[in-house]
């Protein structure tokens, strides 16, 4: 079974177990004698079973059972051993608080791990622990007062019952290994700090290198030339392929904005003015490695342009392949509303040959839409042409793609070359939030569709004629393609056994937190939301690990701003194909990624879930290097 599968099934035996405890005492306490032994056996089973499960996913890894093993199961067991001393021999003196106190509390201490879970999460402390007992010992106590005669004797003896629960709970929790943040390897120590409560106050400072310094160059180099842009934000009105109409807010009055297109060596220059956007706009250049006064971090690296401003980005094209630029100030709304476009940078040695055609994902009013959404979904292309599809993910959910008609070759993940990618067809292609995927093929004498998950309507398609085909076959039982195990190795600069300066485990959960000074159920990182998470402290040249753990039912797509990470591992499994080097990876349900990369652009960065809306509820934290400062606020946004 995999991780997710065990964590949801433990907590369907908590559930069920709490259910049996309780149900065992509310069986007691009305009366019905010949209810109480099966309830009271059936909840010993599952309280075992609890146990096993528990075990079994301690094999995924020590962040799916923390407070599991260090909470929820000394506090149930301590209460399950006072019912079965306390009133398993009287199970059929029904009304007898001897029997309703400690089966209901046994019940109170299983309802109490699953609460520990769902608002307290990874890692769960010491006083978390104390907090529960507590409340358990209280609700027992309630209990008791409410069900225990006046007979001093029965008073006495229910008293001793519940001092006994909370008192072995209280010695359990205590004595349980690991019970705060710093027993666990990775979130302490040299690798990370944390100054002033949380990043607005951890990289202002007089000394070191100003943020604002780390730009990029002046003027061209190696025989590139300037290639100028001029994006204007504002809100406007766009008009669907089916004839309706929405507001959106655009770049230059059109959804996508302008595509970025440059050669190799080239020096990129976009001028970015704010016509009527209120909550304010920047650029940042998803996915690709710019000089860190250039990523357009709102209150990191920059103040957000507001209406009548303008902010003029800089950055050498050094890289090539397909990325994307987008609004990173209240980027969950602005994305949506359509503030984002293309960025395709050539070699200089290729000329370019066939179509070649760059296919943003995006949903508009509530469908996903292929491309272009006010053009036809239709383009003709002659047979024998070469054909590249450049497709971007730039909604918040993950995207399955099917292309049907053809086979072809996913030739690069995040704008890198994939090494010796083998043809494929009948696959699905899953694509994060932020991912790009390059595919390659000839063109078919037949047509060609690329669907989003298995839906006919939305998709592109490519045909000789130019007319769309009459049918599209189901690609619904198409299998997933493991990106870790397709194409052939090739030598990387490190690997899974290198020497690491620093180790980073990031655990992403949901819990009560503090979010920009409010408690709020958010989206945590390591117990915490956004401000308050520790910021990744690393020097120039470092060679640093990071691993995403996701304990949660939702799906993260993790995105690391400056740079490529290289895959070395997914959920145990070594990453044997391609070298896989990505700026955005999907941590679904129970993973655990493992990737690593080197230090080697300067600054202060953005590492955040790329589902947006998750970012903006705490799921995001600041990886900086040593000396380097930012003038502005330090938190995101504004």
């Amino acid at each position: 079974m995999s991780t997710s599968g065990l964590v949801a099934l433990d907590l369907i035996v908590a559930v069920v177990a709490a259910a049996a405890w309780l149900g065992a005492g509310v069986a007691a306490a009305s009366g019905r004698a010949r209810s109480v032994p099966p309830l009271f056996a059936v909840a010993l089973l599952v309280t075992f079973v609890r146990v096993g499960t528990v075990v079994t996913l301690a094999g995924s890894g020590w962040w799916f059972v923390q407070e599991k093993a260090t909470v929820a199961l000394p506090l149930l067991g301590a209460a399950a051993l006072a019912a079965v001393v306390i009133a398993g021999p009287r199970l059929r003196a029904v009304r007898s608080p001897a029997v309703v106190v400690p089966l209901l509390t046994a019940g109170y201490a299983t309802v109490a791990g699953v609460v520990v879970t769902f608002l307290v999460g990874y890692p769960a402390s010491l006083s978390v622990g104390l907090i529960a007992a507590a409340l358990v010992g209280a609700a027992a106590f309630m209990t008791w007062r409410l069900v225990a005669p006046a007979t001093p004797a029965w008073r006495m003896e229910i008293g001793g019952a519940a001092t006994l629960a909370v008192g072995v709970a209280g010695v359990s929790l205590a004595f349980a290994p690991f019970g705060g943040q710093s027993g666990f390897g990775g979130l302490g120590g040299s690798d990370r700090f944390d100054a002033g409560g949380g990043p607005a106050g951890t990289h202002r400072g007089d000394g070191g290198t100003a943020v604002t310094a780390l730009t990029g160059p002046a003027g061209p180099d190696s025989g590139g030339t300037v290639r100028r842009y001029t994006l204007t934000a504002r809100t406007t009105t766009v008009a669907l392929a089916s004839g309706r109409r929405i507001t959106a807010w655009a770049f230059n009055g059109q959804v996508p904005g302008p595509p970025i297109t440059a050669t190799q060596g080239d020096l990129v220059e976009v001028t970015l003015r704010n016509a009527d956007i209120g909550k304010g706009v920047t650029l940042h250049w998803h996915g690709y490695d710019v000089p860190s006064a250039e990523d357009g971090a709102p209150g990191l690296t920059q103040d957000a342009v507001r209406p009548g401003q303008q902010f003029v980005y800089r950055f050498r094209a050094a890289q090539t392949g397909t990325y994307w630029y987008h609004t990173h100030e209240a980027s969950a709304l602005g994305v949506r509303m359509g503030l984002y476009g293309s960025v395709v940078v050539t070699p200089r040695a290729q000329p370019p040959r066939g179509v070649d055609l760059t296919v943003p994902v995006h949903t508009f009013a509530g469908s996903a839409v292929v491309g272009d959404p006010g053009r036809p979904a239709t383009r003709r292309v002659p047979p024998g042409a070469p054909v590249r599809l450049r497709l971007i993910n730039t909604d918040s959910a993950p995207r399955r793609l099917t292309l049907t008609g053809t086979s072809y070759r996913l030739v690069a993940v995040d704008g890198t070359n994939l090494n010796q990618p083998g043809p494929l067809s009948r696959v699905a292609l899953a694509l994060a939030p932020g991912g790009r995927y390059d595919v390659v093929f000839t063109m078919p004498p037949g047509p060609v569709a690329l669907l989003v998950g298995d839906r006919a309507a939305g998709g592109l398609r490519l045909s000789p004629d130019g007319a769309a085909a009459a049918a599209v076959p189901s690609t619904a039982g198409w299998p997933e393609l493991d990106l870790t195990r397709y194409g052939r190795p090739a030598p990387t600069p490190f690997g899974g056994q290198s020497r690491f300066d620093r180790r980073f485990t990031l655990v992403l959960d949901r819990g009560l937190a503090l979010s920009n000074g409010l408690p709020r159920y958010a989206y945590t990182v390591n117990g915490r939301a956004f401000p308050r998470v520790p910021t990744e402290l690393v020097r120039r040249g470092d060679l640093v690990e990071m691993t995403v753990v996701n304990r949660g039912f939702d799906t993260h797509p993790w995105h690391l701003h400056g740079h490529h990470v290289l895959v070395l591992s997914k959920n145990g499994h070594p990453a044997t194909g391609s070298p896989l080097w990505m700026d955005t990876f999907d941590v679904r349900p129970g993973d655990v990624w493992r990737v690593a990369f080197r230090a080697d652009n300067p600054g202060l960065w953005m590492n955040h879930c790329h589902n947006l809306a998750h970012a903006a509820q705490g799921m995001a934290l600041h990886l900086a290097y040593e000396g380097v400062t930012t003038p502005f606020h330090g938190a995101h946004g504004g």
